[in-house]
């Protein structure tokens, strides 16, 4: 199955993935000027009328880039919802994203039929995030038209399974639109991903080292210094599994290494607690190994995009082709 055709927009596949707290109007204005999905969580704009004033904003300037550059058109946005019983602005979220009809929904901890339909109701798609075959089932069966296999090695709510594992058995039965999320920070891993079979490649982390993006420079700076071995897998901070840089847990004085079991009861994305866990415990994926310095966000996705066409000429050269 082909992609929808809004993401004939796209220079790069790639979608720059919602990061709680971080991503901002600037960053997501950036990544689709640079020609790759840009997304925020909905939950980002606070307090809740403060949506409307982003999606203004990043409607008119998206629209005015489109105008003096008709040969390299922004790429669509996307905004990211929380589908869980404690996201009470969810119904409130839903409305304003309808009135400026935002072209990409990305649903995550939860599938509602409702939520699908009322995208696809203003012309827009869904894409829903997965760590198992059982949820990619469940989310296509309640509408969603797209997924996004959430593997080992993701930053924030990640999976536990290998991306070989994820994408093999979500394409034995789903033909549409797939997008590989986990530990992809270069131009080789996004071609990785496609070859796999993913359309496209879901990046994170990098763009916390941005300077688009609303992080503290010692949580940058973090990502630039750290490696794989530095980032931590637990359900302490939110009760779902998560990966995080280990020296903000250190940080706020608690021992990495001996973390208890957190209660998905207790979670609450809405809250100012949330908001505080998320801003001194920083969520970051296994790739942070490739990010050596903080940049633009399209200088980043220039990075990427040199080092996709190197990759590919070298497989062909490899092939034989």
């Amino acid at each position: 199955m082909s992609l929808p055709p809004l993401f004939s927009r796209l220079r790069l596949p790639v979608i720059g993935a919602p990061l709680f707290i971080v991503s901002n109007p600037d960053l997501v204005i950036a990544q689709c000027k640079a020609g790759i999905v840009g997304s925020f969580p909905a939950l980002n704009a606070r307090p809740q009328g403060l949506l409307d004033e982003w999606l203004h904003r990043i409607h008119e300037e998206l629209a005015a880039w489109d105008r003096d550059h008709p040969d390299t058109p922004a790429a669509p946005y996307a905004v990211n919802q929380i589908v869980h019983r404690s996201n009470d602005r969810l119904e409130a979220d839903m409305a304003t994203c309808a009135k400026w009809k935002v072209p990409i929904v990305i649903t995550s901890l939860g599938a509602i039929v409702e939520v699908n339909q009322g995208v696809h109701a203003w012309g827009g798609i869904t894409l829903h995030d997965i760590i198992h075959d059982r949820f990619a089932r469940k989310a296509v069966e309640k509408g969603a038209d797209g997924l996004i296999c959430v593997s080992a090695g993701a930053g924030g709510h990640a999976g536990t399974l290998s991306p070989f594992a994820l994408v093999q058995e979500v394409r034995q039965w789903f033909d549409g639109p797939l997008i590989l999320s986990g530990a992809i920070a270069t131009g080789r891993a996004v071609l990785a991903a496609q070859a796999m079979g993913a359309d496209l490649a879901y990046i994170g982390t990098p763009f916390v080292a941005t300077e688009e993006a609303h992080a503290q420079p010692e949580y940058k700076q973090g990502i630039v210094g750290g490696r794989a071995s530095d980032v931590v897998y637990s359900s302490y901070f939110t009760g779902v599994h998560g990966n995080y840089l280990r020296q903000s847990i250190v940080a706020a004085g608690m021992d990495p290494d001996a973390l208890p079991e957190g209660d998905l009861k207790t979670m609450n994305f809405a809250g100012a607690g949330a908001k505080k866990a998320w801003r001194d415990i920083w969520g970051s994926g296994q790739g942070i190994g490739a990010i050596d310095k903080v940049q633009g966000a399209g200088d980043y996705v220039a990075q990427l995009g040199r080092e996709y066409e190197e990759a590919k000429a070298e497989l062909r050269a490899k092939a034989g082709l």
